[in-house]
């Protein structure tokens, strides 16, 4: 991880410290920009996994409290035996909110959170207010981040125990969240819940998340340093809506390397996909066009860190397919996806997973992808596996295509894959591999000289995680220029266009240039790929475009990016009309001209007026009112007296002309005058 803070060191000589003075109060509004809830979660032995605490309480539906405290544990099935007496690991889920979900109903957390006489009153009411409000509602997917204890202890039943400290948000910001899981795991465990008030006082007095920059937040002592993801990557069914702006818009490369181009720029795709790194470009096709794909780990961090890394690769696209890093048989959506038949397509979903029985339930999952090694014994926290494999020279130097050609066409090695592929995917109830399954084609070839560069980490785990931060940079770039340049023929149709010197900036802008796939696709053809991507793809690269037009990746992306260009659009030219100096404008107008002028005009004052009656008003609506209504004056003084006249007939117009009062006050600006203009007499 390049955000936050390094988990081996915070494992080793923990320096978190909660300051002396008292903790900020609580800001439930701000928190919720953040956080939902955190919990603490226990396995009993007797009722199984119960969420012993929430906090704030209620913010969760029954249904909902299942669903986090079954994806908040290890899967018993997929655990190797650990001798450590404490083992702790970190890893994220995802699962979909219920829209017939009611969040009225008061959830067993909530009662035992509300009996207990430590609660402030309130902030019980400081929920109820907020839930009433609706603003636990919005977003469509919650994300769940863990940390996961095991604690082995003979004298215990079954040998030991297990919680979970899990933070709750509507965000993919796990660069935010892990670092902040490194310490607020510990410390529950050192001094117990009021851990969860500490931290929650903190986030509550963070500012408000800024996409696609870095960002300083202050926990105790410590202060996590943080790039958030790009606004463009987040999914629009957020509950939150950010600025996005043309630059951010595909196919131009990021001048700035530093700033992350989508979700999940912190995983470690090198350390994780290490024993795949010829299919990487298999893969990258198949999330670009929407597959559906089961990853196999034998443990939660490193199925969660490929669902991940997986999902990284495509970045600065808008990955729309459903992701879910870490997935059980506890998932409200297994039912569905257990009931499909040979032949049923299965859904557009990356599913994560640990639990070998999904080989046999999920049979009709097209393209399988087993990762990772089996946890070594250690007692710190891990993101992902990153022991070597021992396949590698130890030497750092690059990998070298050549050594791994010859280990991949060996007689050896392809009597092996030939049996891999025989046997399928239920070759790994007896031993795991690291392979993948699928019928698929790649169009894309695996660039050699990428390849080349990546540098062997050898057995130091300390050299390796400096070493994966290289490779990862490398591989994030390669991929990012990829897809970049895979995007570049969609580029003309988020063309803005902006107001020509001597035309009129208060007509309608042209619209976008409309799309059509088939004709997207015959010109394509025409014109080839492009430079970058004619090296690297076979001659049946535009089979890859029709796929994509037809995956469940482009509408979303494409449309939203109409969306950002039609605003873009729209911005400019709004700017062109402040700019602009009316008199001079209108003095070589023919009398047409200065009538349809006047209606333009019109047209967007009373649009002005209706943004300011909105919430939606800026800073400078206020400023284009004003600067609309003298234009309007403007071009009414030169048109005729009878015209004049005529106008003032209709009441609308005349509110606008005469000076009929409506004084607005609108939130957080001053006191605005609607419709009013200190009019001359009509001549």
């Amino acid at each position: 991880m390049k955000d936050g803070l390094n988990l081996a060191e915070m494992s080793r000589s923990p320096s978190f410290s909660l300051k002396t003075e008292s903790n900020p109060k609580l800001d439930l509004k701000s928190l919720r920009q953040w956080v939902v809830a955190f919990c603490i979660i226990k396995f009993d032995l007797e009722q199984g996994q119960l969420i012993e605490e929430c906090y704030p309480p209620g913010c969760l539906t029954q249904d909902e409290e299942l669903e986090v405290a079954f994806s908040s544990f290890p899967d018993s099935v997929s655990q190797h035996q650990n001798r450590s007496s404490i083992h702790d690991c970190i890893f994220f889920f995802r699962f979909q909110r219920r829209e017939n979900s009611q969040r009225g109903k008061v959830s067993s957390s909530e009662i035992t959170e509300i009996e207990d006489k430590e609660k402030s009153p309130k902030l019980v009411d400081q929920v109820k207010r907020i839930k009433n409000t609706g603003d636990c509602k919005g977003a469509k997917y919650l994300y769940g981040y863990v940390f996961n204890r095991q604690r082995h202890d003979e004298r215990l039943k079954r040998g030991g125990d297990q919680r979970s400290v899990v933070i709750l948000s509507h965000n993919p910001y796990s660069s935010v969240f892990r670092p902040l899981l490194q310490i607020m795991g510990p410390l529950y465990f050192d001094i117990g819940k009021r851990a969860l008030e500490h931290i929650a006082s903190y986030v509550s007095i963070w500012p408000a998340p800024i996409p696609g920059k870095l960002m300083e937040l202050p926990i105790g002592n410590a202060m996590l340093k943080v790039n958030l993801p790009p606004a463009h990557s987040l999914p629009s069914d957020s509950g939150v809506l950010f600025e996005e702006s043309i630059s951010s818009m595909a196919p131009f490369l990021p001048t700035n390397q530093s700033v992350p181009q989508g979700l999940f720029h912190d995983s470690d795709l090198f350390g994780i996909f290490r024993g795949l790194l010829l299919q990487l470009w298999v893969l990258w096709e198949l999330l670009l066009i929407g597959e559906p794909i089961l990853i196999i780990a034998p443990t939660p961090p490193q199925c969660c860190e490929a669902v991940a890394g997986l999902v990284s690769l495509v970045a600065p696209l808008l990955c729309s397919v459903d992701f879910r890093p870490y997935f059980t048989i506890h998932d409200p959506e297994f039912a569905h996806l257990n009931s499909l038949q040979e032949g049923d397509n299965f859904p557009p979903m990356v599913l994560g997973v640990t639990n070998l029985f999904f080989l046999k339930a999920l049979r009709t999952v097209p393209h399988v992808v087993s990762v990772g090694n089996p946890s070594p014994n250690s007692n710190r926290p891990v993101l992902a596996a990153r022991s070597s494999t021992g396949r590698f020279s130890a030497r750092p130097e690059g990998f070298g295509l050549q050594q791994l050609s010859l280990r991949k066409f060996s007689p050896s090695n392809l009597l092996s894959a030939v049996k891999l592929r025989r046997e399928g995917p239920l070759c790994l109830m007896t031993e795991h591999k690291e392979a993948i399954w699928t019928t698929y084609a790649a169009t894309t070839k695996p660039d050699t000289s990428i390849l080349n560069r990546l540098i062997d980490a050898g057995m130091s785990p300390r050299v390796e995680e400096s070493m994966s931060v290289v490779n990862n940079e490398i591989l994030r770039r390669h991929f990012l220029e990829l897809t970049t340049n895979f995007l570049a023929p969609f580029g003309p149709y988020f063309r803005v266009i902006t107001p020509s010197e001597g035309s009129s900036p208060f007509v309608d802008p042209p619209p976008l240039t409309p799309f059509n796939a088939d004709e997207f696709l015959g010109s394509l053809s025409a014109r080839g790929p492009g430079k970058f991507l004619s090296k690297r793809m076979r001659s049946n690269w535009l089979d890859l475009y029709r796929r994509f037009l037809r995956g469940h990746n482009f509408m979303p992306w494409f449309q939203r990016r109409r969306a950002v260009a039609e605003q873009e659009q729209h911005r400019l030219w709004r700017q062109a009309r402040m700019n602009t100096d009316i008199q001079h404008f209108i003095s070589e107008m023919s009398e047409l001209e200065i009538v349809d002028s006047f209606n333009a005009i019109e047209r967007h004052l009373l649009g002005e007026i209706k943004l300011l009656q909105s919430e939606r008003g800026n800073p400078d609506s206020a400023a284009t009112f004003q600067k609309l209504k003298g234009d309007l004056q403007a071009v009414f003084n030169l048109l005729p007296k009878d015209m004049q006249q005529l106008l003032l007939l209709n009441p609308q117009k005349a509110a606008l002309l005469q000076g009929s009062l409506e004084v607005t006050e609108l939130p957080g600006h001053q006191t605005t005058e609607v419709g009013v203009v200190a009019s001359a007499s009509p001549r």
